[in-house]
């Protein structure tokens, strides 16, 4: 009965595994080299089919003014700022953001993140505006804007503020004014924008995100929407989602979009209206890779103020200094309340070894040990059924004649119950004591599968990222091998051929699946399987071999000897 549960258990399991290993896509990896004259952008039927009344859309080549700039630049020019964490990029066309990279996370070819996607021409970049007047968007996001502040060369140690200002004759105004701390990864923006008939409120666009255009992660998830009012749960958004509705209203704590390790959000203050896009990317010419898909979105606040935008990674640390809501960012799953102390238990162990590989083999270990009395309860109930098998055998066989329906069938329910009360065998007591450790099997799942600290960290030799896979596949061969070793070594405690071949497969679809996770996910695997094994056999020298009872062939339990030396055929509703 409990190997039923067990096997159910664990079809479950590949089941949502096999659904984050082939359906989830991961995100392509583009040429090197490919410039905007290679890509071309689409936009989904919903998205061009609002034009310019969404406040996401913006013209790809903006028409030049021909009025005259009272306020203004004469000379396109950038403005790098740098902190402790990010490389900013600002242009004085438009006075938006042109690039915004993060120095601790590097992509592919080891240079800082690049988190904006800066090589379409036909998209936004951060900061473009939007309006009900499409011309007045058009002057303002391709106008020179004057610059004043001051940046000092290299990271900044005190804030920064940047104002960029723009006038002309026809009375065409707008000033974006900057904010960046030295330690921090959001940026705030004031925006002021008047025209001849008086103040306006844009829809601020950030553009296509995330931008995570180099990233080697299996389980990078494609962009998605994702938006959390004010006390209530995160909502995420595919791009059918998107597609079906666009555009949210409400107090939002944040919003914007977000991928497995990263995300671009405004943070607010008050009712907002926020609108998505999907934007899909062709791969470059001749290139086999699928198109990225990306979201663009915008913020449109009710009311005119100061805002502030969150660019970067979803560390846990990073998002709590935020709020205790941001941290909902990270998709830790149904089992967030048990990821967040292993995840904290996995960085104190970074403290004291600093390789995650080897702090991913610790925390292993000590999972296990807490685990250890449930596996061992779990074995000594499975041995006591392997113990009783031939008499439990022996009462199926004495009513297989029988159809469920039968009256008779209840009969060898009530044989088996009273077999176990004698023996003192629970039937669940084989599976309920794993059942219990599963919580916290599946929150140590979901923690390797979205911890951003494995993103880029090498293990030892050939393993240089434990959220990628193994390139060589050692460590998923290694973790197939050790579970079949493990299935042998497990008692089968009535478990018919059927099943037995079924659970024998299992290991063959287990390292399959296992190619392409990340290798810190096959180590933990790898690790846990070891640890079980060792355990089976240090329980099995304790409590020694099964006692299996000797039951009279079905012959001779088919006659039942009678006074005077005779037999009779024994009815099996009399036992």
């Amino acid at each position: 009965m409990e190997r039923r549960v067990l096997v159910a258990i664990f079809l479950s399991f590949i089941v949502l595994y096999a659904y984050q290993a082939f359906v989830v896509k991961p995100a392509p990896k583009p040429a090197a080299g490919t410039t905007a004259t290679q890509s071309a952008v689409t936009q989904s039927p919903a998205a061009t089919a609002s034009g310019a009344s969404s406040p996401a859309a913006a013209p790809a080549v903006p028409p030049v003014s021909s009025v005259a700039a009272l306020v203004g630049d004469s000379t396109e020019r950038e403005i790098h700022v740098e902190t402790r964490d990010i490389i900013a990029v600002f242009t004085n066309r438009g006075a938006r953001l042109k690039s915004w990279r993060l120095k601790k996370y590097l992509d592919q070819r080891g240079q800082p993140q690049e988190l904006v996607e800066n090589q379409l021409a036909s998209q936004p970049l951060p900061f473009t505006l939007n309006s009900t007047d499409s011309q007045l968007d058009a002057t303002l996001n391709n106008a020179l804007y004057s610059v004043s502040g001051t940046v000092p060369a290299g990271p900044i140690t005190a804030p920064v503020d940047l104002k960029f200002e723009y006038r002309d004759e026809a009375g065409a105004h707008a000033s974006k004014t900057f904010h960046l701390a030295p330690e921090s990864y959001i940026v705030g923006v004031n925006v002021e924008v008047a025209s001849g008939s008086g103040a306006i409120n844009p829809a601020i666009v950030w553009g296509p995100a995330v931008g995570d255009i180099a990233e080697v992660s299996r389980y990078t998830q494609r962009a998605e929407g994702i938006f959390k009012r004010q006390g209530e749960k995160e909502q995420r958004l595919s791009v059918k989602d998107i597609t079906k509705q666009p555009t949210y209203e409400g107090d939002f704590f944040f919003a914007g979009v977000d991928d497995n390790y990263f995300m671009t959000v405004a943070l607010m203050t008050g009712p907002a209206k926020v609108s998505y896009q999907p934007v899909t990317i062709p791969p470059p010419v001749g290139s086999k890779d699928a198109p990225r898909e990306l979201v663009s979105y915008s913020i449109l606040p009710k009311n005119v103020g100061a805002m502030s935008f969150f660019a970067g990674p979803k560390d846990f640390d990073v998002l709590s200094a935020i709020g205790p809501d941001a941290t909902r960012a990270i998709n830790f799953g149904m089992f967030g309340v048990i990821v967040v102390p292993l995840l904290r238990s996995l960085k104190w162990l970074h403290g004291y070894v600093p390789n995650y590989g080897w702090d991913i083999i610790i925390l292993t270990v000590i999972i296990n040990i807490l685990i250890l009395p449930f596996r061992h309860m779990s074995v000594v109930s499975m041995r006591k059924m392997q113990a009783i098998q031939p008499e439990v055998k022996a009462i199926q066989d004495r009513y297989a004649k029988y159809k469920t329906t039968d009256p008779a069938k209840q009969k060898m329910n009530q044989e088996m119950m009273a077999l176990y009360k004698e023996r003192g065998v629970n039937p669940a007591g084989g599976c309920i004591p794993i059942l219990l450790t599963f919580p916290l099997i599946f929150a140590f799942y979901a923690l390797l599968s979205t911890a951003i600290e494995l993103r880029g960290a090498p293990f030892i030799g050939w393993i240089h990222d434990l959220s990628a896979h193994d390139p060589f596949y050692v460590t998923p061969i290694l973790m197939g091998v050790s579970q079949l070793w493990q299935q042998w070594t497990m008692p089968s405690a009535g478990v018919d051929p059927a099943q037995q071949k079924m659970m024998m497969f299992m290991p063959i679809m287990f390292t399959f699946m296992f190619l392409w996770a990340p290798a810190g996910l096959a180590i933990y695997w790898l690790v846990s399987n070891l640890w079980q094994i060792g355990q089976q056999y240090v329980t099995n020298s304790i409590i020694g071999p099964p006692a299996v009872r000797t039951v009279r062939p079905a012959a001779e339990r088919r006659l039942k000897r009678v006074g005077g030396g005779k037999t009779e055929a024994a009815d099996p509703q009399k036992g």
